[in-house]
Formats: structure tokens, sequence, C-alpha cells
């Protein structure tokens, strides 16, 4: 018969649940704490002593007060101290950053990323990356760890890439790979770039606040970041949210997942594309070369927006009835598809979704723009800090 939690169990995780809001809200006075948090001051002081005795945060007065009396002292995260390495790892462009506690993007790095670049190729430009930002981290900072977002089904216990037939990526050990080349015996942890976005924006984005949540990025392909309840929903090994190979036109195309007719060859970067006549073309700048022409009045363009278009809503309402999300973000080439063509998704949400589940949707574009990826990888790097702050060394 388990007895109940020790005291040092119980002051690890008031040290979590402290470090945790503040890295979360940004600087918070000892008052709001204690009211938050729902425990007495003497063990707030105690706990923030605790963390600023660890580096992880500092005390001071608030820069500005309008109440008489003595102000309540202000905890900040050591952003500039603490932090953690992030990759997204995209189709076309490779890009690295380091976060700080409290989700402050500190430095950055960005690479183009050459059509058929092989793992063993990718790491070594990751790692040079960060060794150019390591030049200008403070003396005595802390790094947690690092987190990659990754296109393409990554496994979530030990970074497998899976599959990512737009990379031409199978099997490939990502992790294993990129803390070999970084050394320093610190976690490296992986997602999908469309999770780890949806993560993000759920934390301090446009999504904040909200429970029910699906994240749609696009570049060559599309995935999804899905919350549900406030928890995000990632499947057996971290598989799920792959919405792009649902199956909604059987006699149509055959996808590069090697099933035909699924959503991505009817909604994806290549399906726009090839409507509009410049199959051939990738990447974002060959999508707004249809989006604006077509926001200008040009018949062709308008022509493959629509009907694009209408297939983003097709899938977008089976997702709706499916999820009955209380946000849908669309992120990625999906954003500019999405605002070219907001009137056809709305139409067809409107025609296909059932009643109950669409009145109360919100079709949004990202708070965090592209940032989203590194924020989020970031973020699943900070977990163990946040879950356990006195056993990251």
């Amino acid at each position: 018969m388990r007895t109940g939690p020790s005291q040092d169990e119980i002051r690890r995780q008031n040290l979590g649940a402290l470090l945790r809001y503040v890295h979360v809200h940004g600087a918070t006075s000892r008052a709001e704490l204690t009211s938050r948090l729902g425990l007495n001051r003497s063990t707030i002081g105690a706990l923030t002593a605790d963390l600023a005795g660890a580096g992880l945060v500092s005390e001071g007065a608030p820069k500005e007060t309008g109440r008489a009396g003595r102000p309540s002292l202000v905890v900040r995260p050591e952003s500039a101290r603490v932090y953690a390495y992030a990759y997204s790892i995209e189709t076309d462009r490779l890009r690295a950053a380091r976060v700080g506690l409290g989700g402050e993007l500190l430095d950055r790095r960005e690479l183009d990323r050459p059509p058929g670049l092989l793992v063993d190729e990718v790491v070594p430009l990751l790692a040079a990356a960060v060794k150019e930002m390591q030049q200008s981290v403070p003396a005595g900072s802390i790094r947690v760890g690092t987190g990659a977002a990754v296109c393409g089904m990554a496994r979530r216990d030990d970074g497998l890439v899976r599959l990512s037939p737009h990379t031409g990526w199978s099997d490939e050990s990502l992790t294993t790979r990129l803390r070999d080349e970084l050394g320093g015996g610190l976690p490296v942890v992986t997602g999908t770039i469309a999770d780890l976005s949806a993560l993000a924006e759920h934390v301090r984005g446009v999504a904040a606040g909200y429970h029910n949540v699906i994240y749609l990025y696009g570049d060559a392909g599309i995935g999804a970041g899905i919350i549900a309840g406030g928890r995000r929903i990632t499947g057996h090994g971290g598989h799920g949210g792959e919405v792009g190979h649902m199956v909604v036109n059987p006699g149509g195309r055959v996808c590069s997942c090697g099933s035909r007719g699924c959503w991505e060859t009817e909604v994806g970067e290549l399906a726009l594309l090839r409507a509009a006549g410049r199959a051939g073309l990738s990447g974002q700048a060959a999508v707004l070369a249809v989006v604006d022409p077509a926001a200008r009045g040009d018949a062709n363009a308008q022509s493959a927006v629509r009907q694009v278009g209408d297939w983003l809503g097709f899938g977008v309402a089976n997702l709706v009835n499916i999820f009955n999300p209380e946000l849908v973000i669309f992120g990625g080439t999906m954003r500019d598809l999405y605002l070219a063509a907001a009137a056809q998704v709305r139409s067809r949400l409107n025609s296909n979704a059932l009643a109950a589940c669409r009145e109360h949707v919100r079709l949004r574009t990202p708070k965090l723009g592209d940032d989203g990826a590194l924020i989020g990888a970031a973020e699943l790097a900070f977990e163990r800090l946040l879950t356990d702050p006195l056993d990251v060394g």
C-alpha cells in the first residue's frame, strides 16, 4: 500500500509548479503566485529562494506600482541564462535557435536545405549553427537540453523519423545523431513541426486559453497538431496527426505515401501549383506566386485557389466532426492558402460539418508565425526542468 508523497516530493512538485507558472506567464509578483498556486506567502518565499539559488529565477521590485505601501516582489525567469537549443528541420530550410526560459528567442540561424540532403549531412549543419550561437552565451549559463521539430513522422520515445516522403528520409535515427554530434550528455527530444507548433500556440500563442485545438501545418505535405482536453494527442508512438494522409478522393492521384487520393494530394502546395499550371515548382515563394495574383484578380490563379480551398474546407469539416475543436489554426503554406480561400473553407465547413460541432469553431492563423516550431521544440526540451527543477544538471 503506497504512502502519501513525502515532504521532498511535495517540495519538488511545488517548485515545478512555481517555475512553470513564471515560464508561461513571465514576471509575476509573489502576491499573484500566492493566489494562483494556492500556497501561503512563506512557502512562496522559500520556493522562490530555492529557484533563485539554483539560478533559474531572480527577484526584484516591480518596475511600476500605483499602490501605496510596500510592493510585492516580482519573480522573473532567468531567460538570458537558462536556455534550450531548438531546431526546425523543414523541407526547404534548416533553422536553429537558442530559446530562453520564458520562451524568449535569444539567437537564431537559418540555412537553405537543398533537395535530397540526408540526415548525416543535415546534423553537422545544425551542430555548426549551435557552435556559432554558443560564442555569445553568457558565462555561467544553464543549458537544459535540445528539442527538434521535423517534417515527417517522428517516433516519440527515441526520435526515429519513420517516414518523411518529401525529404527522402525513412527510419532515420535523428535524435541519436543529434545527441552524438552535440555532446554534453544532455537530452535531445523530437516531435513533428505540426505537433510542436500546436504546443507553442497553446502555451503562448493564439490558442492560449483554449482546450481543444487543431493546428494544420503545410509544406510539401500536411500534418496536424491536436490538443484535446488541454493535452497533446500524438497517438501510439507519436505518429498521430497525419491528416494529410486521410483519403478524401479514392479515385484521385497517387500520394507520395503510396496510397491514392490522400487529402494532401488535393490541398498541399503541389496540388495548388498543379491547378495553377505551375507544376514542377515548390516552396512558399511558389505558393505566393499563385495566391498574390489571385488576390489581384487573375482568373486562372483564382480558379486554382477556389478548387484547392474547397478541398481544404472538405477536410477541415471532417476534422471538426471528429475532434469538435474550438479553434483551427492554419500554419506554414496552409496559412497563405487559407487567407486566400477563407470563403471556400467556411462555405464547405458550413455545408459538411455538423452544426453542433461547427457553430463555435474559430478559424485562425498563428500568432507566433514560423517561430512556433522553434518555440514548441524548446517547450519540449524545457519539460524535464519544469517537472523537477532540482533534477537538471
